[in-house]
């Protein structure tokens, strides 16, 4: 993951400076939520690998349901996320797409993660 943003960062960073539009640096992080969209996606349908569950099953012991509604509902944030930061990008005032991403973004996703962990909390066993 760090790669992929590392490469987006250079390539749209680079097509803003070479030509002075910055609309170019507003669709990293929309390219970069979509990717992961569909890369978890593709992972599903495709490769038949739920990736959540290849990242967290160790730690959580989920019926493949519920593993696949965290799936779905990862790339279903991701989605709203990039299509939410075209409207704010291109909508308003860069001040305020720098301040949304820099914040809104991160609250976004603080306030989605406490939601998984309260939803999937039942499913943890204490030990």
């Amino acid at each position: 993951m760090l790669w992929i943003s590392l490469g987006l960062v250079v390539v749209f960073g680079g097509l803003t400076l070479v030509f002075q539009n910055e609309a170019f640096i507003k669709w990293k992080p929309t390219i970069l939520y979509w990717v992961f969209a569909v890369s978890m996606a593709f992972s599903a349908l495709v490769l038949r690998k739920n990736p959540m569950k290849a990242m967290l099953g160790e730690q959580l012991n989920l019926p493949d349901a519920v593993w696949n509604k965290v799936n779905l509902s990862w790339i279903a944030f991701f989605a709203v996320m990039g299509v939410l930061n075209l409207v704010i990008a291109f909508n308003f005032p860069t001040d305020t797409w720098v301040n949304f991403k820099l914040f809104g973004g991160m609250g976004l996703m603080l306030v989605f993660v406490l939601g998984q962990g309260m939803l999937l909390s039942k499913y943890i066993e204490e030990k």
